[in-house]
């Protein structure tokens, strides 16, 4: 099973790099350069620090890698009900999303203005605004990598929006407090994701990204 899950991560990883390729060159005028893939279980260590199983699947901007922990996926598909293949490719394809973000300097840009920010709420609503675009960023992948090689089978966009769901903050946090407090929310709600990753599916529009950054917040 091992082999398998890691065999999937690194076709996912190659879907991403043929889309990713012909987009930056195009609409941003230069080469992509792809990240590495780490596959991890247990724990690794990163240019980010040490992290554990419980971070779950990470991008380390300082080292230009994605780190994946395989046991995540295991834990999708028993804990929160959100198994099958195109589930774990929205998760790849989000982390991907972050090493987007990384190499256009949104991610710098972020932690300057957090650096800035005059309360926690403030630097948690920027962290959502990078999630919601990462998210975003892998409905673009998702779109383009359809129309160039069919990925999508019937009920993996259903399947990709359960993943969503069950990773948003609040759904989160209710399990774990059994109350959700938005204030602390660093990846945004359920719904929110569902929403920006769903518009990246349907349009395919990669300009539309800085749409999270011009918006107000409440309309995101």
């Amino acid at each position: 099973y091992q082999d398998a899950a890691y065999q999937f991560t690194s076709v996912v990883l190659r879907y991403t790099e043929d889309v990713w390729g012909d987009i930056f060159p195009k609409l941003v005028g230069r080469e992509y350069e792809q990240p590495k893939l780490i596959v991890f279980r247990g724990a690794v260590n990163s240019a980010c620090g040490n992290a554990t199983s419980a971070v779950g699947p990470f991008y380390c901007p300082g080292d230009m890698k994605v780190y994946l922990d395989l046991s995540f996926f295991d834990e999708m598909r028993t804990k929160f009900n959100a198994g099958g293949d195109f589930a774990c490719a929205y998760v790849i394809a989000h982390e991907v999303g972050h090493h987007v973000q990384n190499l256009l300097g949104q991610s710098m840009a972020v932690q300057r203005q957090q650096a800035q920010a005059n309360s926690k709420i403030e630097a948690n609503n920027l962290s959502v605004r990078l999630e919601l675009q990462a998210d975003f960023l892998a409905g673009v992948w998702a779109h383009h990598a359809q129309q160039k090689m069919q990925i999508l089978e019937e009920g993996d966009i259903g399947e990709a929006i359960r993943a969503a769901q069950a990773i948003g903050d609040d759904t989160l946090q209710r399990q774990a407090q059994g109350r959700v407090v938005p204030d602390s929310f660093t990846h945004g709600t359920s719904e929110q994701r569902i929403r920006w990753f769903s518009q990246g599916i349907k349009t395919g529009n990669f300009e539309d990204r800085d749409l999270l950054f011009s918006l107000p917040y409440d309309q995101l």
